[in-house]
């Protein structure tokens, strides 16, 4: 998400609770979910399109990050792949329509920032239908080519170690930083160090998806440099890897 536009969201936090700590990788799919009707791409069509140009899918919400200014921003999926949905078009009584599982048709323009691919200048149908994405496990494809083909999917990560985020005001290692630079405060986004098989990587809680009243935020305050930990969330890229994790536990 374009972080500069979205420092002036902040009455999109009370709004963007969908997915945080919830239960939808255990949601199975209906029969219907695989269809697509007249004129509307495949997934494998829509990664295959040119950016700037335009694009009509059918996707299920799965997420909703925030809402503003008649615009809402939402992870959505179907069966193929994922399609990350920026300031599409959408009143509040539309918006409150949305619901995790929700078919909706959706008309706009690829583009791409930072590496991340996502739907702009969007319109969108509620449509007949439901579908659910069950989380995947993409642990195994952490630091291979293979993983940004699933980019903005649902997914899970498991067995990984918590390293230091960076260090506080007196020089402590710590286990998670407000904003990507420890320049932020409570309510801030929140970044931290996670490894697996020698490699450090960065994920975030973003907090106009999960702000600070949700189990994940409190559940990354917590978390000690050591910690063994399985998450889910959305696979968000920014320069590189950097999923949007809607839930924390130990692992088992």
């Amino acid at each position: 998400m374009k972080k500069i536009l979205a420092l002036i969201l902040t009455l999109a936090l009370g709004l963007s609770l969908g997915g945080c700590g919830s239960d939808s990788g255990t949601a199975g799919k209906d029969a219907g979910a695989d269809e697509k009707s007249e004129g509307v791409m495949t997934y494998e069509e829509y990664a295959a399109a040119a950016l700037e140009t335009e694009v009509v899918v059918e996707t299920y919400v799965q997420a909703k990050q925030s809402w503003w200014d008649n615009k809402a921003t939402v992870y959505t999926q179907d069966k193929d792949g994922a399609y990350f949905i920026y300031n599409m078009a959408c009143s509040q009584e539309d918006y409150d329509k949305l619901n995790v599982g929700t078919k909706i048709k959706v008309t706009g323009y690829k583009a791409e920032w930072s590496g991340e691919v996502e739907i702009i200048d969007a319109t969108f149908e509620i449509q007949e239908g439901s579908y659910v994405a069950q989380a995947l496990d993409v642990t195994g494809l952490l630091g291979k080519e293979e993983l940004i083909s699933h980019q903005n999917q649902f997914v899970t990560f498991k067995g990984m170690t918590v390293e230091a985020a960076g260090q506080d005001d007196s020089g402590q290692d710590v286990a998670f930083l407000y904003n990507w630079d420890g320049s932020g405060q409570e309510g801030d986004d929140l970044y931290f160090n996670v490894s697996l098989n020698g490699e450090t990587y960065t994920f975030t809680v973003e907090s106009y998806l999960c702000d600070n009243t949700t189990e994940v935020y409190n559940a990354v305050k917590s978390l000690k440099i050591g910690d063994k930990i399985d998450m889910e969330g959305f696979l968000y890229w920014y320069e590189g890897v950097n999923p949007h994790i809607t839930s924390v536990t130990a692992s088992k």
